[in-house]
């Protein structure tokens, strides 16, 4: 399926009430999963992760259906689909629970790498193996008691298996120890992680590059989930790219546990102001544009696309920093990128593993041609590609947008948003 995607007046004017925190929800679920007092969770989000998580723990955490594995001692397989949250959460989460289970994902998440989580969780006793390529999923999980102590793991590939270790760490007779190698990478989820264990009265330290979680209970307090910073980042860049803009957005916070809420502080780099109100922010144009401008997206993997095609619509020449976990996401998001933005003149260059530079060509015909050419756009089984190119509809009469479902793994009302506020979407009949 295709959309065709426009908007003929080029402004923007609306309210949006955003998708809650994908990231946030999928911690806090794990939480109430392991928890032995009960409490609500409110505004949960409805993205295709986060509710394949509810759907597996519901039936995990059910008392009949989790003593009938205890007592038959069988193999459940679940399917966890694209998500990575999901599959390496649950993957912490049945190393330390009695029973065997299979967990796989879809084909490009069978692909991502799990092995580093894996070795962390077998040095600390638990019975992991592979059942297709080493180091990937699918995996076998035969659950056992673990004791946790100190480990080392490598701190320059995902964040996530960081995460895993961490919620399950307050229930390990010893605690743990997580002693982190390399450079840190997405720092800013790993504190989302620990201020929402410290939500649920759990201690901890962050010494240097030593993070030290004592054995400890989870107390039952209610959480109520934040709207979505890294969804949010796509209304920043249909303001960026709009000739005028008055986007109030609800429920998000000044003060965030989501490390995305920089996208405030970094597109007034792109001529956008936020104002923080009482219900949330509202979003307007300026006239500042930098000649120039670099950041490092080492803790903010997930604004960078959305950064990359702001930079090369406005024009303005940028080094993107911190890169190099973008190619292990749903798809290889640097070579995306790249690909995608050819479409439209601009030329990006992969200088190494975790950079790209955007320059422009010097002439202006090619920008003139376009305008009269048919945009389409890949998006390469990847949420983050549809939505960071949709609003390429602000600067051209038309973009198509290929496999637009895919939005439904963070925002799943990301197109009828964009309805509501005035953009025409139409189902391409080919």
């Amino acid at each position: 399926m295709v959309y065709k995607i426009s908007k003929p007046d080029k402004r923007l004017e609306g309210t949006v009430y955003l998708t809650a925190s994908k990231s946030e929800s999928n911690r806090v679920l794990m939480i109430q999963a392991m928890s032995s007092q009960r409490f609500r969770i409110t505004n949960l989000a409805d993205s295709q992760d986060t509710q394949i998580l509810a759907e597996i723990l519901k039936n995990e955490t059910a008392g009949d259906y989790s003593a009938a594995l205890k007592k038959l001692n069988v193999e459940v397989s679940y399917y966890t689909g694209p998500g990575g949250t999901t599959i390496r959460f649950l993957t912490a989460f049945f190393a330390m629970r009695e029973g065997v289970r299979i967990l796989s994902g879809s084909d490009r998440m069978n692909d991502r790498p799990i092995k580093t989580l894996v070795d962390a969780l077998n040095f600390l006793g638990a019975r992991i193996t592979y059942l297709g390529k080493e180091g990937c999923p699918p995996i076998k999980i035969v659950g056992t008691k673990l004791k946790g102590g100190d480990i080392e793991m490598e701190a320059d590939v995902s964040s996530q298996f960081i995460t895993a270790l961490l919620l399950i760490a307050p229930l390990l007779e010893n605690g743990l120890n997580i002693h982190l190698k390399g450079r840190i990478v997405s720092r800013s989820y790993i504190m989302m992680t620990l201020k929402i264990l410290e939500h649920f009265g759990i201690k901890y330290k962050w010494d240097d590059k030593v993070i030290s979680v004592p054995h400890q209970d989870f107390q039952g307090w209610d959480y109520h989930i934040e709207s979505d910073w890294s969804s949010a980042s796509y209304w920043y860049e249909m303001a960026a790219l709009a000739e005028e803009a008055d986007i109030r957005i609800k429920g998000l916070r000044r003060k965030s546990i989501q490390g995305d809420s920089v996208i405030a502080d970094l597109f007034r780099f792109f001529g956008v102001s936020t104002l923080f109100t009482e219900e949330g922010i509202q979003l307007s144009k300026t006239d500042y544009r930098p000649d120039c401008i670099g950041f490092d997206f080492a803790d903010y993997p997930d604004i960078a696309q959305t950064a990359a095609v702001v930079a090369s619509v406005q024009k303005i020449p940028a080094q993107l920093n911190g890169l190099h976990t973008l190619r292990i996401k749903e798809t290889d998001r640097i070579q995306a990128l790249i690909n995608e933005l050819k479409k439209i003149g601009v030329t990006l260059k992969d200088s190494d593993e975790s950079s790209l530079e955007i320059d422009f060509p010097e002439k202006k015909e090619n920008e003139e041609e376009l305008f009269s050419t048919e945009l389409e756009f890949k998006t390469y089984h990847d949420h983050r590609m549809a939505m960071a190119f949709a609003p390429l509809a602000l600067v051209y009469p038309e973009v198509k947008i290929q496999d637009p479902d895919v939005v439904s793994k963070s925002y799943p009302d990301f197109w009828n948003d964009m309805r509501a506020i005035g953009f025409e979407i139409k189902e391409d009949q080919l």
